[in-house]
C-alpha cells in the first residue's frame, strides 16, 4: 500500500479529514490500529444488531470481505481469497468463497462454490452450496444449483437444474463405495 506521506510530503496525522483521524470511527489498513475500530455497517440494511454484531466479529477475526455496492456493475472477473461478498449492485464473475449475500436490488451471474449462500435478490448461473441455501421471499435462483441444505421461504423462487449435495459430498460418496 503505498502511503501518503511518501508521495506528497509529511502530513499531520490527526487533522479533521485525515485518514488517520480515529475520532470518524474509520481506521486505514496498515496503521497498526485495532480492527475492531473500524466502522461496520449491515451488509443487507438490516436494523437488529444481532446481524450487525456477528458482521463485526467475522470482519474482527481477519475474514475479508468485498461489499458491491448499489449501482455497482462488476464485471469479467474472477473473485479469490474473499470469504464473504456482499452483492448490493450488479456481479458477473466466478467466485469460490465462505459466504455470498445478495442483497433484494443485488444480482449475481456466473459460477459460484460457496459455503453458505444468502439471496434476497437474482442468482443466475452455477451455483454449488457445500452447507446452506437460503432463498428469501424476494430471492430468484436460477441454474445448475448443488446444495448441501435449503432453506426457502414463501415466494423465493429456485428453477433450473437442480440437485441435493455438493459435488465434494458426491466425490466423497463415491470413494467410501468403492473402499
Amino acid at each position: 500500500m503505498l502511503r501518503s506521506e511518501t508521495l506528497f510530503g509529511k502530513r499531520e496525522s490527526n487533522t479533521p479529514n485525515s485518514p488517520l483521524n480515529t475520532a470518524s470511527g474509520i481506521v486505514p489498513a496498515g496503521t497498526g490500529m485495532n480492527k475492531t475500530m473500524a466502522s461496520v455497517t449491515s451488509p443487507l440494511g438490516s436494523s437488529g444488531s444481532e446481524s450487525t454484531s456477528s458482521t463485526s466479529s467475522s470482519t474482527a477475526e481477519g475474514g475479508s470481505k468485498l461489499i458491491v455496492g448499489p449501482n455497482i456493475k462488476l464485471k469479467g472477473v474472477e473473485i479469490t481469497d474473499c470469504d464473504t461478498l456482499v452483492v448490493e449492485g450488479r456481479v458477473e464473475a466466478t467466485i469460490d468463497s465462505r459466504v455470498i449475500q445478495i442483497s433484494e436490488r443485488g444480482a449475481f451471474k456466473g459460477s459460484a462454490e460457496i459455503d453458505i449462500a444468502e439471496i434476497h435478490g437474482d442468482f443466475d448461473g452455477d451455483l454449488t452450496v457445500r452447507q446452506k441455501l437460503v432463498i428469501y421471499s424476494t430471492g430468484k435462483v436460477s441454474g445448475k444449483v448443488r446444495y448441501g441444505k435449503v432453506v426457502i421461504e414463501e415466494g423465493g423462487q429456485l428453477s433450473g437444474d437442480i440437485q441435493v449435495g455438493t459435488a465434494a459430498a458426491s466425490k466423497g460418496l463415491s470413494v467410501a463405495k468403492v473402499g
